[in-house]
Formats: structure tokens, C-alpha cells, sequence
């Protein structure tokens, strides 16, 4: 996105809207539905499978597929998801991580097939793609949970990537460093901007020392550099973070990297609002909420935002339909073109009370830096476990601010009378579902797929991948010819799994308290919590269990932090496990209770398959409960095959959850 002179009116931000589910298919029509609204880039929300480098006929895809993104499982799925999209003048964005570099070159074999049957020169169509491939493995190890491989080689894929892309496709943002889901997981506007910019440092330490740019065009390297934000509804505060951010990144690009081009050094970032923030109760407040957390990455010239997506008012509740969608999407239109905001310069330049903000945001940062590079960097920050124990700690003080009513949310522990929304008057309808279907006709066409290709070509480009891994060479022409030769996902990331190894993040649970939570109520829980075991003759034991690929583990991570606040001994394994896994760990363990933790939709299929593993097993009598987000009819089916407790978001007092969880124990143990 160019930038105007301080005398232009500016331009408006790419608008975009998160969105894919189903199938390629089905989500190429939403895309085209969409740009047709006005919509000026494209956001792509992959699946769990797709993300974390699975086929849909693997056993952890089960019920996941299609549910959070669109699948892409080989050339062909690519092909879908664009057609009749000209590549050449899109601007598109990709949610994915640690298969990006898989997902990048799939998108550049299409172009490359586009301009081929254009008659065109495909190396100019390559040259003038745009967007951003997400491409931040450190915040996976700290939030999101969709790491494959460990720090070291996944940084070696970021490198390659790097490179690569700055010589053959020069518009592209081949990293998007992504400090939003750190503030999901808890991280003070202080510890979001200093471990953005000690990934940001990772990254461009290692392209730096690979030697496979030059140091001359070292700046093109940082001018490619993008940043991905979380705006919450604290505006000012936010917008005081956006400023800070501007002002330390080309600090840190001055000084440390030596970039003397200023244009080179300009802070370039996209944003989605928070989704935290968006509440289940009284859902209709979210549309003020999101307006609000817009204004803090627009309001500042020098420190706004070039792109940004909106999430839609229900997304609290379960996918947004493309009506809603198209409500988000107006939102940014009606501030881009209806209000003045694009006519001035910076309106905060000179306020002290915002440079007051600004300069406490960078000194906290500043320290924050220094003592994770102490620490030898970003990657020995997340291998120590360091950097995911801090912000549990930070989401632990933000729960006990907002169960103490210190922090209001209005509607949810304030101002919770509420009349019946028509919003909400479809019920179920209200927001888009996937039907299961779709996952069996992956299943059957990833299988048609396979059965129709050349399996020596691909046989022998994965072997060329493998050997290329144990070597130093950039992997990118390597991976670009399994694209090429019909390698699904699955096999792609199998492959560099027999060479790199998987990995297993610090969960941050065991050094993370509810320290100061206020007393009354967590001393009279911890006395049941004590007073049950006494009665069973043991402690109680509390398994808490992800099933699936959802990697989203704050949620269960704070449950497991207040259950043992409150007594409970805990077995937490971390994430994507099987339900087998699950099973297998309850029952070696003797716990008293499962707590199941899923936010992707999967809970239909990985709950009742870890309750009849159970029964199986011969522990029919541990009980299971549930949380994420389940729709109330979800729910009822979750009750009828034996769960005991289904919790969603509206259930925010985890004091009061965790009595609920001791009643749940006490009634399966007949104790009364």
C-alpha cells in the first residue's frame, strides 16, 4: 500500500474479512461474493489440518476438517480456492504458519498456471504477487498452538522463505510477525510489542547470518517485513501501543541493522480487532465494541494501519454468516469513506499526554527486549518456557480483575439485564454451519487425488525434499516441485517430520498462580476441593485434555492454573492429543474428572469419542465435562451422550466453575 505525502489525503487501508470453511469450493464463492462487496483484499483462514500439516483422512483431522478455514490438501484444492481470481492483481493474506512455506508455493504454482494459460510470462505474474504469508512460528509456540516442528528448523523455514521471496517475489510479505495472539493469551501492550520485536530480531538475525542475502540488499529484506495486531477496546491505550510500535521498530532497523532508507525502515502492519474481547452475553454489544477497537489502529496517520479485518458481532457464538461478515466489512467503509478521518495529519502530534503513554509503552519494551536477548533470543525464551509462563501470569491477573468486577465488561459482571435480541431470534441459524459431509468428501478426495497422480514423481521430489533438509539449501525450489508433483500436505510435512522432529511448547501452567485472587470464595472452594478428597481418601486428580488440533490452550491453561489454585492435582499434557491419548492418560492416572477443552467446532466428534473411551477402558465412571464455544442445542447433545457439565464463555468465574466441578465429582461418587 503506497503512502501519501503529508498533503494528500491518505489513502484508505486494504479491507479484508477472515474467511473460509467447508471446502475450496465453497469458499471461492465467498471470496468472489465478497470483492464484489467492495472488499479489497483477501484473508484466507486455512483449517486445523491444513495449518498444523495433516490430510483430512488422518486420524487427528477427524472432525476438524473445513470447520475454522478452508482445507487445501494439494495443487488441485489451490486451484479451486482461486478460480476466476486473477492472482496477478490480488492482494491476498494467509493465516498459516508453520506449513507457509507449503501453502506460498501451492499459491505461486497457481499463479504460475494462471499466467500459462493466459499466454503470459509467468516470472513478471510471480513478480507483482501481493499479500502476506503469516509465517510467525514463535507466537505458535506462545498462543495459537499450530507449531509442527521445533524453534530451530521452523526458523530455518522462515529464512528460506525470506530469501527466496526477496529475489523472486518482491511485493510479497513472506513473514508477518503476529503479536495478536499474544494479547489473546493474556500479553500486556508492553509484553505484546517487546516479543513481537524480539521475533522480529530472531528473524532477521537469522536471514542476516544464513548469507543467502546479500548485504546490500539487506534493507529489501526489512522493508518486507510485516507486523499482524491486536486493537482492543482500551482505544487510546492501543493507539499509544500502535505509535510505540512505529517508533521502536525503526529504532531497532536503524540501529541495529543499519538501514538508512527510511521507507525502508516504516512500520508496516495489518490488524484484526480483538476477538478476545468479543462476549457471548449480550452479543449485540460487540458491533460498538469492534467500531471502537477499529478507531485505535485508524486514528493516527503515522501510526495507522494498512490493512485490517473486522470479525463479525457473533463470532463469540460460532462462524459468522456472510451477512454478518458484510456488516464488518461496511463498518470500515462507512469510517474509510463517510467520516473525515483521511483528511489530516497526525491529530495526536504534540499531546503530552499521549507521548507520555508512547514513551511508558517503549521503556517497559525496551526492558522487556533486553532481558529476552539476555536470554539468548526469542527461541531460548520460548524453550525455557519464559516467555508462555509470563503471559498465563498476565491472563491470570486479567481473570481475577474481571471475576472481582475491577474490570467491567459490560454485560457479562455488569449491566447484565437484557431484553431478547431479534439478532438472535434464528437460534441455531443465527450463525453459519459446517456440514459434516464436507469432511467425508475430503476424506474420499484426497483419496481420488493420490489414485490419479504420478506416485514416482512425487515419490522421488519428497525424497529430494528430505535429502535437501539435512543439508543447508534453501528449500523453497524443492518444495516448489512437490506442488508441482501432486505431494499432498500431509506427505509435505511427514516428511520434513522425519527430518526435523516434532516438538512439544512449555505449557507455562507450572510457574503461572491467580496470585491475589480475592480470598472468600477460593478459600471456601479449596476447603470442598480438600474435603472431597478426605471423603474419597485421596486428592483429588483433575485431567485437563485438548482433543483435536485446536491449539487455542489459553482457556484450558487457565483451568488447569485454578484448579490447582484451588487444590486439585493436575495432569495437563498440553495440546493436540487424541482422545485414545486421553483416555489412556485418565485412566493410568486415577483422575476424578476429565475437563475437555475445544474452541474449533470439533466438540461433536472428539467429546463423545473420549467418553466412549472411557466406558471402553472400564472408567465409564470418570466424569467428563466440556468448555469452548458450543451452541446451546450442541450442548444438550453433549449432555445426552453422558457429558456431565457443558461450560461456554458466559461461564467466565472459574472459582465458581471449579465448585461446579466438585459438585460434578461428588454427584458421580454418590457423595452427598
Amino acid at each position: 500500500m503506497p503512502y501519501p505525502t503529508d498533503r494528500e489525503r491518505d489513502r484508505p487501508w486494504v479491507m479484508r474479512t477472515y474467511a473460509g470453511h467447508s471446502s475450496a469450493a465453497k469458499s471461492n464463492e465467498l471470496y468472489r461474493r465478497n470483492l464484489a462487496k467492495g472488499q479489497t483484499g483477501l484473508s484466507v483462514a486455512f483449517d486445523l489440518p491444513t495449518q498444523t500439516g495433516y490430510d483430512p483422512d488422518h486420524e487427528l483431522a477427524k472432525g476438524e476438517v473445513g470447520k475454522v478455514g478452508v482445507p487445501v490438501t494439494h495443487l488441485g484444492d489451490m486451484r479451486t480456492l482461486f478460480d476466476q481470481i486473477p492472482l496477478a492483481g490480488a492482494n491476498t493474506s494467509m493465516t498459516i504458519n508453520a506449513t507457509a512455506m507449503w501453502l506460498l508455493s501451492l499459491y505461486v504454482s497457481v499463479a504460475q498456471e494462471q499466467a500459462e494459460a493466459e499466454g503470459t510470462d509467468w516470472h513478471e505474474v510471480v513478480a507483482k504477487l501481493a499479500g502476506t504469508t503469516q509465517n510467525d512460528i514463535i507466537k505458535e509456540y506462545l498462543s495459537r498452538g499450530t507449531y509442527v516442528f521445533p524453534p530451530g528448523p521452523s526458523l530455518r523455514l522462515i529464512t528460506d522463505m525470506v530469501a527466496w521471496t526477496v529475489t523472486n517475489v518482491p511485493n510479497w510479505n513472506p513473514i508477518n510477525i503476529c503479536s495478536y495472539h499474544l494479547q489473546e493469551v493474556g500479553a500486556t501492550p508492553v509484553q505484546e510489542v517487546a516479543y513481537a520485536m524480539c521475533t522480529a530480531i530472531a528473524v532477521l538475525d537469522a536471514v542476516r547470518d544464513s548469507g543467502q542475502v546479500p548485504a546490500e540488499k539487506f534493507g529489501e529484506v526489512v522493508q518486507r517485513i510485516s507486523f499482524f495486531v491486536n486493537a482492543g477496546v482500551r482505544f487510546v491505550e492501543e493507539m499509544c501501543k500502535m505509535r510505540a510500535f512505529t517508533e521502536l521498530w525503526d529504532e531497532i532497523t536503524r540501529d541495529r541493522y543499519g538501514i538508512t532508507d527510511a521507507k525502508q525502515r516504516r512500520f508496516r502492519y495489518g490488524v484484526q480487532v480483538n476477538s478476545l474481547g468479543l462476549t457471548e452475553a449480550q452479543p449485540e454489544n460487540n458491533v460498538q465494541r469492534i467500531v471502537l477497537e477499529m478507531l485505535a489502529v485508524s486514528l493516527s496517520r503515522k501510526a495507522r494501519a494498512r490493512a485490517i479485518q473486522l470479525p463479525a458481532w457473533n463470532e463469540a457464538l460460532g462462524l459468522p454468516r456472510p451477512w454478518d461478515q458484510q456488516w464488518a466489512l461496511r463498518m470500515q467503509q462507512v469510517l474509510a469513506f463517510e467520516t473525515d478521518l483521511l483528511e489530516y495529519e497526525d491529530i495526536f502530534d504534540g499531546s503530552p499526554v499521549i507521548e507520555a503513554k508512547v514513551n511508558e509503552i517503549i521503556t517497559g519494551a525496551r526492558e522487556e527486549i533486553d532481558r529476552v536477548q539476555a536470554m539468548g533470543g526469542a527461541v531460548p525464551a520460548v524453550e525455557s518456557g519464559y516467555m508462555k509462563t509470563q503471559m498465563v501470569g498476565s491472563l491470570a491477573e486479567r481473570r481475577r480483575l474481571i471475576e472481582a468486577g475491577e474490570q467491567i465488561i459490560v454485560g457479562v459482571n455488569k449491566f447484565d439485564t437484557t431484553e431478547p435480541s431479534p439478532l438472535q431470534a434464528e437460534g441455531a441459524k443465527a450463525i453459519e454451519t459446517v456440514d459434516p459431509a464436507f469432511e467425508q468428501e475430503a476424506v474420499e478426495a484426497v483419496k481420488r487425488w493420490r489414485a490419479a497422480r504420478d506416485n514416482d514423481k512425487v515419490t522421488e521430489s519428497l525424497r529430494v525434499l528430505r535429502d535437501a533438509a539435512k543439508t543447508e539449501a534453501n528449500l523453497m525450489d524443492a518444495t516448489l516441485a512437490c506442488a508441482r508433483a501432486g505431494v499432498t500436505t500431509g506427505e509435505w510435512s511427514a516428511a520434513l517430520r522425519e527430518v526435523f522432529g516434532e516438538y512439544r511448547a512449555p505449557t507455562g501452567v507450572s510457574g503461572a498462580s491467580a496470585s491475589g485472587e480475592a480470598g472468600a470464595e477460593l478459600a471456601t472452594v479449596r476447603e470442598r476441593v480438600k474435603a472431597t478428597g478426605e471423603e474419597l481418601g485421596e486428592r483429588l486428580r483433575m485431567l485437563v485434555g485438548k482433543p483435536g488440533l485446536d491449539g487455542h490452550s489459553n482457556g484450558a491453561e487457565q483451568i488447569a492454573v485454578r484448579a490447582r489454585d484451588t487444590g486439585f492435582e493436575v495432569v495437563y499434557q498440553g495440546i493436540r492429543l487424541t482422545p485414545d491419548q486421553i483416555v489412556a492418560a485418565a485412566v493410568q492416572e486415577g483422575v476424578h474428572v476429565v475437563g475437555l477443552s475445544i474452541l474449533s467446532g470439533s466438540h461433536l466428534e472428539a467429546v463423545p469419542a473420549v467418553v466412549d473411551g472411557l466406558r471402553a477402558a472400564g472408567a465409564g465412571d470418570i466424569p467428563v465435562v466440556v468448555g469452548g464455544i458450543i451452541p446451546p442445542d450442541d450442548a444438550e447433545i453433549l449432555a445426552a451422550r453422558g457429558v456431565a457439565r457443558v461450560f461456554t464463555p458466559k461461564d467466565y468465574e472459574m472459582t465458581q466453575i471449579m465448585d461446579e466441578i466438585v459438585n460434578v465429582i461428588r454427584e458421580a461418587n454418590k457423595l452427598g
